[in-house]
């Protein structure tokens, strides 16, 4: 068994324009006054790191890394969720993507997508310069608009959308392997890759790569009422990284799991600030202790009721509260009587 690492904290939802939000020495600081041990940091903010010089600068990764010590913090993954988003995206979605993308490349879905698959390539490189050994992002979708089954799918679309999406996975999972990094997809609705069925659909095509990895986060199976702890036994050796989100369901007469279209503060299924909603956490943290999973707790904050900087604070006493101090030694070890052959077999009744 393992002890979790963390409390650590996602940095996209509160990265902004004013203090201590607008750079990378600034946030760290806020973020270690309220516990904080490690950050998970989002690749594309320019604000707090730059990717095109982290993928070929050791000296601007010793330096970014060197700022985190500072303030008694550990990088504990980047991520690329918004390039993963666009290394597959269904012309549906073209327009609401677009924004994701860098301006020289955006209303061209073709340069895009190009550019997304150089800029995940680039966090392998910065992650392995950075020491890391893991990578948090989003799989794109080509299927998504097609999760209802009405009207009547064609048969093999989905089977095609798979397959093209391991096809534009396969050289990318091909380079973090060169580079030593596991790839963890957080398994997520609006990806194709959004529950256990879909996950293993993609694995088999990518012929079981074993950079091919998973993010787990609860909150989203709470609201596609999955069983989030049969999930971690099921998938325990491809969790690699871990969101610490919580979630609430409370279907109506008037809507259940599809929301009726509505906003985040009136769906029946929306996220919550960790201790305001419905995940249990402490079967979570002691199912992670006992599958052995190495790696760290991180608070992803999305609340449609609360400020996220309570949000925040209350995050890291939340996660260090659940940590689980794994033992060394059995609770009954008092009254062993240690190890004895001949005992074992007279108490069996072997041999006599």
């Amino acid at each position: 068994m393992r002890t979790l690492k963390g409390p650590a904290i996602f940095l996209a939802q509160f990265a902004g324009d004013e203090a201590p939000f607008n750079s990378f020495d600034a946030i760290c600081d806020w973020v270690a006054g309220m516990g904080y041990k490690g950050v998970q940091v989002p690749s594309w903010d320019a604000r707090l790191f730059d990717l095109e010089k982290a993928a070929d600068s050791q000296d601007y990764c010793d330096e970014i890394s060197g700022v985190a010590n500072s303030h008694g913090l550990e990088i504990t993954e980047l991520s690329t969720h918004l390039q993963g988003q666009l290394v597959a995206v269904h012309p549906a979605y073209d327009a609401m993507f677009d924004g994701f993308a860098a301006d020289h490349v955006r209303g061209n879905p073709k340069a895009r997508q190009e550019w997304a698959v150089d800029q995940v390539k680039k966090a392998a490189n910065a992650s392995r310069r950075l020491g890391l050994d893991r990578h948090a992002t989003f799989s794109g979708a080509l299927a998504w608009p097609y999760i209802y089954p009405w009207p009547q799918r064609p048969a093999g679309l989905v089977e095609d959308a798979f397959d093209e999406l391991a096809r534009r996975w396969r050289p990318i999972l091909d380079h973090f392997d060169e580079c030593g990094v596991d790839v963890a997809y957080e398994i997520h609705p609006g990806e194709d890759l959004h529950d256990g069925v879909t996950f293993e659909m993609f694995l088999e095509r990518v012929d079981n790569h074993p950079r091919c990895n998973i993010l787990y986060d609860p909150s989203h199976f709470v609201l596609q009422q999955l069983d989030y702890l049969d999930y971690i036994d099921i998938y325990k050796d491809r969790i690699r990284c871990f969101h610490v989100k919580d979630a609430e369901f409370n279907p109506t007469g008037r809507q259940g799991v599809y929301g009726g279209y509505q906003g985040w503060a009136d769906r029946a299924g929306r996220f919550r600030s960790l201790g305001d909603g419905q995940v249990d956490f402490r079967a979570i943290f002691s199912k992670m202790a006992a599958n052995d999973f190495d790696g760290w707790a991180v608070l992803e904050w999305e609340c449609c009721l609360k400020h996220p900087e309570q949000g925040a604070a209350e995050g890291a006493p939340f996660i260090s509260d659940h940590i689980i101090r794994v033992t060394e030694k059995a609770f009954d070890d008092f009254a062993a009587g240690g190890a004895d052959r001949d005992l074992n077999r007279r108490i069996m009744g072997i041999g006599q």
